[in-house]
């Protein structure tokens, strides 16, 4: 089976083709019992019995389908316009109100991020396990719309009937039994109708996980790699802290041997070396631990992550503010909203499903065969052939089919409460990354003016000391700050690259083929 292609407007009828005059009707006009006048302005309940409730049952079930026709609600969250507009954190200069593209980590312009994102789509072990789950949503579909066509039974068989008597055995009969029946369903109240509208709504919402799966895995391998680069970048700012706080060790072990330090001063220029040393080995596990998960998302072995990687010296950049599009444009795109979406299309369908089981299932069916003495085999008078409608009816049984469609209402409720309990988290989301991307970016812009700073400071310091018009103390803070400031800067440009990330995720981008 084939999905139906998601149009640009995402909330639809599950089946187009439907008659427009029967979409108009729903489950209320399909009921074998109805009301009459009361004589005092009010209604009173009158059951039909016997032939007349079946006649009135078939007539009733072949004027429409069961069950009410989906339709979004007009409550849904998705039609509110604080949904449907301009993100409440987008008015900043680090967003541009353009269209998301679909394959958002394009924008960056590093081609080594291209093959990553490429490769992790097609080889992804988690990807492979969605795709088989849709494969059987589809077979599912195809399954219950087999229900509709035409069904064959063949059987055979023989038997020996020999009676028991107290006067003795007597010869037994060898009877034989071969025959052909054919049964083919009118579904005059869409029962079938209903269940296949309710496994193609399942199964797009299948596609839809498989979708937001695809968002997930182009996304962190994206936060894969950049945390590879970002974690070579800090590492290269501490080793830049480390080399000035070896030089200033060398500088303060010089002037003790001249006599004008002392070995408390050089003991604390040794302390900082080593505080420094001590950060190397969790930035080197950082880099290595994204790059075994960068290898497993595009399904190698850890061991077998990209080489060049390793050694890769900046994360990848934006050169423009994000896109990042309104709110309309992240209900059509998210694939976990369209996945609930599509599940309260199922849970509706379902509704008709169990209406349906109040009416009459009727079928034409047909039989033909032979049936007698194995003697007889092939005779004509061992021939039989039957032709007629079939019914099946459990009317006994009404309250427990009338539970049934309480229940099957109750789970469309519970659908609708998640299709907008998810519509709201992917605002939320979207609108709490756009917010932190943008404050880490104010954040990131000041670190980077302190590290400023902060560098003229030490190199003054520096100079003063060795000139003997300042103290050590002095040149120790001064390296101190500097030291703290590149650290920041380094850790908020890893944090920065890491916010855009969550941005383009929160988003839902990058599911399309």
């Amino acid at each position: 089976m084939t999905l139906p292609t998601i149009r640009p407007t995402l909330f639809r009828h599950p089946d187009e083709s439907q008659d427009p005059g029967l979409q108009a009707m729903s489950c209320v006009a399909l009921d074998p019992d109805f009301h009459q006048d009361d004589g005092r302005g009010g209604t009173k309940h009158v059951s039909r019995g016997g032939l007349a409730t079946v006649i009135a049952s078939l007539a009733l079930a072949a004027c429409t389908t069961a069950g009410p026709n989906y339709a979004l609600p007009e409550s849904a969250v998705v039609n509110r316009h604080s949904a449907q507009g301009n993100f409440d954190s987008g008015n900043e200069k680090a967003f541009a109100d353009t269209p998301l593209p679909d394959h958002w980590w394009q924008l960056y312009g590093d081609a080594r991020l291209d093959g990553f994102v490429t490769e992790a789509l097609a080889a992804n072990t988690d990807l492979r396990a969605a795709d088989a789950n849709l494969r059987r949503a589809d077979a599912v579909v195809a399954e219950v719309a087999a229900g509709r066509t035409l069904s064959t039974v063949l059987g055979g068989g023989a038997s020996l009937d020999r009676p028991y008597t107290t006067g003795g055995n007597l010869p037994g009969t060898l009877d034989y039994n071969l025959g052909i029946t054919l049964a083919y369903p009118l579904d005059l109240s869409g029962r079938i109708r209903r269940a296949i509208e309710a496994a193609q709504g399942d199964a797009e919402a299948v596609a839809s996980a498989r979708d937001n799966v695809r968002v997930t895995v182009a996304a962190e391998t994206a936060r894969s790699y950049a945390t590879a680069c970002t974690a070579n970048m800090v590492l290269a700012a501490n080793n830049r802290i480390l080399a000035l706080q070896r030089q200033t060790l060398n500088v303060t072990q010089r002037l003790q041997r001249g006599g004008r330090g002392t070995a408390f001063d050089v003991t604390r220029a040794r302390t900082a070396v080593d505080q420094s040393e001590a950060l190397i080995p969790s930035q080197v596990a950082t880099r290595t631990a994204a790059l075994y998960r960068l290898a497993t998302l595009m399904g190698r072995s850890p061991a077998d992550y990209p080489q060049d990687v390793a050694t890769c010296a900046e994360p990848p950049a934006l050169t423009r503010p994000l896109p990042i599009g309104d709110g309309s444009a992240l209900i059509l795109r998210r694939p976990d909203i369209r996945q609930a979406e599509r599940a309260l299309a199922a849970a509706t369908a379902r509704i008709g499903v169990a209406t349906a089981n109040l009416y009459p299932q009727v079928s034409l069916g047909g039989s033909a065969g032979f049936t007698g003495p194995v003697s007889s085999l092939g005779s004509t008078n061992a021939f039989h052939l039957g032709l007629g409608p079939l019914i099946s009816w459990s009317f006994p049984n009404r309250p427990v089919i009338r539970a049934q469609i309480a229940q099957a209402g109750a789970s469309a409720d519970q659908a609708l409460a998640q299709f907008d309990s998810t519509t709201l988290e992917a605002l939320r989301q979207t609108e709490t990354a756009l917010s932190a991307y943008a404050r880490e970016g104010d954040r990131n812009a000041a670190l980077r003016r302190a590290q400023s700073s902060a560098a003229r400071a030490a190199d003054q310091a520096g100079t003063l000391y060795r000139f003997g018009r300042t103290d050590f103390l002095s040149l120790l803070t001064a390296q101190a700050a500097l030291t703290t400031a590149q650290a920041n800067l380094a850790a908020s440009d890893a944090l920065l690259v890491d916010r855009q990330v969550d941005v383009f995720k929160a988003l839902g981008g990058g599911w399309q083929a």
